[in-house]
C-alpha cells in the first residue's frame, strides 16, 4: 500500500524542529535482526522509543549493537527500566534521563518507563517509553502512573508512547488520550494496526504529545521508502508506529511547561 513521505527532519529559523519518531517492540531482538534494522534506518528517526529490548544476559551489548546498526546512540532504558529504552540521533541534545520502574504485582511481569528531555534546536522535549501490562487492572494504574511522569519531566512539550496492550476504546487508551493527543487519530498517515505483525487487526501500539506540538502524520510506515512488508514481517512480532512532529522553539526564559 503506497503512502506518501513524511517529512524530513529539520530544525527552522525560529528554533522549531521537525522531529521523526518511531515506537518499536523488538520482541528483545530475537526475530530477523537485519530486518529490524533496514525497517529503523529507513524510517530515519531521530527518537526511537523501544519496547522489550534486551533487559536481562548481556542487554547492554544487544542495545548498542541495535543502536550502532541504525546510526543512533542509547539514551536509556533495556535493563533498569525493565524493557522500555530510547535512541536518538545525534542531532538530539540530552538534557537529563531517567529509568522507572514500577510496582511489581506477583506473579506479573515487572514494567518501567525509560524517560529524557531532549533538545532539538531551540525545542525542549519530555520523552517517555512504556510497555504496559496485559492485566487491564493493573494497566490502568500504569497509564495513571505515566501521565504523572510525564508530569515529573517538567518540560514545555511532551511525547509518550509505546506498546499500551490496549485498543483505542479501552480504558488505558481513552486515559491516555484524554490527557494527551493520539497522533494517529489526529493525523493518520500509512497503516493503521500494529499487532501482530503477519496479520494486523489491533492498535495496540500509539504515541501521544502534549498540547503545542504538531502532528505531521502518524502510522505503520507501510509502503514508506525502503520499508518492505516482508522486512516488517520478519522484523518482529509488531508492526512500528512512525511519526513526524513540528516541535516549537522554547520561549525565552524557559516558557511554560506542558500541562497535562
Amino acid at each position: 500500500m503506497p503512502t506518501s513521505t513524511l517529512p524530513d527532519s529539520r530544525t527552522e529559523k525560529d528554533g522549531s524542529a521537525v522531529v521523526r519518531v518511531l515506537s518499536y517492540n523488538v520482541r528483545s531482538l530475537y526475530d530477523d535482526f537485519e530486518a529490524l534494522t533496514r525497517v529503523i534506518r529507513a524510517c530515519a528517526p531521530d527518537l526511537v522509543l523501544l519496547q522489550e529490548s534486551p533487559r536481562f544476559f548481556r542487554w547492554r551489548k544487544k542495545l548498542a549493537r541495535l543502536a550502532a546498526a541504525t546510526d543512533l546512540v542509547i539514551l536509556g532504558g533495556g535493563g533498569p527500566a525493565a524493557g522500555p529504552a530510547l535512541l536518538c540521533s545525534l542531532r538530539a541534545t540530552v538534557e537529563r534521563t531517567e529509568d522507572v520502574l514500577l510496582e511489581l504485582t506477583p506473579g506479573l511481569h515487572r514494567r518501567g518507563f525509560a524517560t529524557a528531555v531532549v533538545r532539538f534546536g531551540g525545542a525542549r522535549l519530555g520523552v517517555l517509553s512504556c510497555h504496559l501490562s496485559l492485566d487491564e487492572e493493573e494497566r490502568y494504574r500504569q497509564g495513571g502512573r505515566l501521565l504523572a511522569q510525564l508530569d515529573r519531566l517538567g518540560a514545555p512539550h511532551l511525547l509518550a508512547g509505546g506498546d499500551l496492550n490496549d485498543r483505542p476504546d479501552g480504558r488505558t487508551f481513552g486515559l491516555l488520550a484524554s490527557a494527551l493527543r493520539d497522533c494517529r487519530a489526529e493525523r493518520p498517515w500509512g497503516g493503521e494496526h500494529t499487532f501482530s505483525a503477519g496479520a494486523p487487526r489491533r492498535r495496540i501500539d500509539a504515541l501521544f504529545v502534549s498540547e503545542g506540538v504538531e502532528v505531521l502524520g502518524c502510522g505503520v510506515p507501510l509502503g514508506h521508502p525502503g520499508v518492505s512488508e516482508a522486512d516488517l514481517r520478519a522484523a518482529t512480532d509488531h508492526l512500528p508506529v512512525l511519526a513526524a512532529l513540528r516541535i516549537p522553539a522554547e520561549r525565552p526564559g524557559g516558557g511554560r511547561r506542558a500541562r497535562i
